[in-house]
């Protein structure tokens, strides 16, 4: 499998091949990363410890590579999987490709960055928003509400889409997997910040959340309605 590089300072092209980007990913390990990252909750399983920016600038050379990403999700490496999200194609990535994706994320940051970087721009992300969040799998159940705080942070979606999302909210706000809450919490807030109608549409659900009986629930709905609530977010809306 062959990938076409670009230099934007010498204007040249040249070749390198999915074995070569895995020796180069590889040639980054750095064993006080990987350390780093266990203390965040990430999986030092294929762990290389190469940061996200520098990820970022390979694939910026890469560009789009649907075949390439497919490549080196399944060789399992760390940084080769979220590689994968940043140079995947939105539009040829199948339901059912991202669904064997997801199945396979160990991590927050693998989950969070395919949301991010890929899932949100697929035609069924609002679908699979909805049917992971309602998974037992404690990231596929992430991925869900990771991926509602990822449409969220969008432009383009009506209001109504948003607060259909908030009962689905209230429901897993009793998930007490840490990983599952602070999603949960994320997709809340990042809802609420959207414009003056989702904040009062969040607010509300924090403050029903809030009635719960769960430690969960209560934490999420307390962090939501202080963020939700701040004078800073009412000034933003006024502008």
């Amino acid at each position: 499998m062959l990938v076409r590089l670009q230099s934007p300072r010498l204007y040249r092209r040249f070749f390198m091949t999915l074995k070569e980007i895995v020796s180069l990913l590889e040639s980054w390990r750095d064993p006080k990363n990987i350390a780093g990252m266990a203390l965040f909750g990430i999986s030092a399983k294929g762990t290389l410890g190469v940061p996200v920016p520098k990820l970022r600038g390979l694939a910026r050379k890469i560009k789009t590579d649907h075949a390439l990403a497919l490549g080196l999700w399944e060789t399992g490496i760390h940084e080769a999987r979220l590689l994968a999200t940043m140079i995947a194609d939105a539009d040829r990535i199948t339901p059912a490709q991202a669904d064997a994706w997801t199945a396979d994320f160990d991590s927050w940051d693998t989950c969070d960055q395919a949301c991010m970087n890929l899932y949100r721009r697929t035609p069924f992300a609002w679908k699979k928003a909805c049917a992971w969040a309602r998974s037992e799998e404690e990231f596929v159940r992430r991925a869900g509400f990771a991926l509602m705080a990822a449409l969220a942070a969008g432009k383009a979606a009506s209001d109504a889409k948003f607060i259909a999302l908030l009962p689905l909210i209230r429901r897993y706000s009793v998930d007490e997997r840490n990983f599952v809450r602070k999603a949960v919490n994320w997709a809340l807030r990042q809802i609420g910040t959207r414009n003056l109608r989702l904040n009062e549409a969040a607010l509300k659900a924090a403050k029903e959340i809030r009635k719960i009986d769960s430690k969960s629930a209560r934490w999420i709905a307390a962090d939501a309605i202080r963020e939700l609530s701040h004078p800073k977010i009412a000034a933003r809306f006024k502008r």
